[in-house]
């Protein structure tokens, strides 16, 4: 059990951490398991709240593709993926936007709320906050990389971030669902590991935390020794060329990598299996899970 001098230890430790990130924006990609286990998502709720009343700007943008998939499964419709993304058809992307705006971004709002933060959901298609255009997804084949149609699939093309920095002006927190709208007026879903690095980017972030379902980066994810708590911005970049990085952790690298380049401090991926987890990696020494910086002498914080 952990003494008052223990306690007050743990909170002097996260002084610096206050001291710096105060009144800075943090994006947060809210997504894995720590969206399906009740007392998961409680945990992270809490660390989102948590962070807002510490003085730090938290944006969440959720995901949720085990939730589409289940959805698709009930309607009969099977789900494929390429290079980590789902292929979409029209059907599936209205499937999507229903389970991701109607339902996700309304519980989360909700659950916010009600342990005493103020939020506001927000679909990428409100006040036009993302304007997409067709993804094609790269395909590896005999050395060579070649784009594959994948449908409703979106990259971000525009964010008009006014609406998110009016809320956050306001003491809100904007939990926004990877929903864009393209130049035609179609529908596409994105995924919301890009959109959060696109919109760290765009508002000048001082971090971005990607929440998933596993420890980190593995240089051989078959190998757990190979685990990686620092990864710089260039050898991130050669592990996706390469190949080392593959299938679902590709956005999230490839997210970490577009805020690096737009002067996000930090980049972190986080395993939100782990109670907790998001404090744990902005106000402790430690810190969990890998992170993803410019350059590997950056000190830990």
């Amino acid at each position: 059990m952990i003494n008052s001098v223990e306690k007050a230890s743990v909170l002097i430790e996260a002084l610096p951490y206050l001291q710096r990130f105060s009144g800075n924006t943090v994006v947060i990609k809210y997504g894995g398991n720590a969206m399906l286990n009740d007392e998961l998502k409680k945990n992270v709720i809490q660390d989102i709240i948590f962070l807002k009343y510490a003085g730090i700007r938290p944006v969440v943008v959720h995901g949720g593709g085990p939730e589409i998939t289940g959805m698709l499964k009930k309607l009969g419709k099977e789900s494929s993926f390429v290079s980590g993304l789902r292929v979409t058809d029209a059907e599936t992307v209205a499937i999507a936007e229903m389970v991701l705006v109607g339902k996700i971004n309304s519980e989360i709002v909700k659950l916010l709320n009600f342990l005493g933060a103020k939020a506001v959901g927000l679909s990428g298609k409100d006040a036009d906050l993302i304007i997409a255009a067709k993804h094609l997804a790269k395909v590896r084949e005999n050395g060579q990389v070649k784009e594959v149609d994948i449908g409703f699939v979106g990259d971000v093309l525009k964010l008009n971030t006014s609406i998110v920095e009016s809320l956050l002006d306001q003491g809100y927190i904007p939990v926004i669902s990877p929903i864009g709208v393209g130049k035609d007026g179609a529908t596409y879903n994105i995924n919301a590991d890009y959109v959060a690095g696109e919109l760290a980017a765009a508002l000048g972030a001082e971090k971005l935390a990607l929440i998933t379902d596993v420890e980190g980066i593995y240089r051989d994810y078959k190998d757990k020794s190979t685990f990686v708590s620092t990864l710089s911005l260039a050898e991130a970049q050669e592990m996706i060329k390469t190949g080392g990085i593959d299938g679902g952790m590709i956005p999230k690298v490839e997210a970490c990598v577009k805020a690096l380049a737009a002067g996000v401090a930090k980049t972190h991926i986080i395993d939100g299996r782990n109670p907790h987890s998001l404090l744990l990696e902005i106000f402790t020494t430690e810190g969990i899970g890998t992170e993803v910086v410019k350059y590997r002498r950056y000190i830990n914080g």
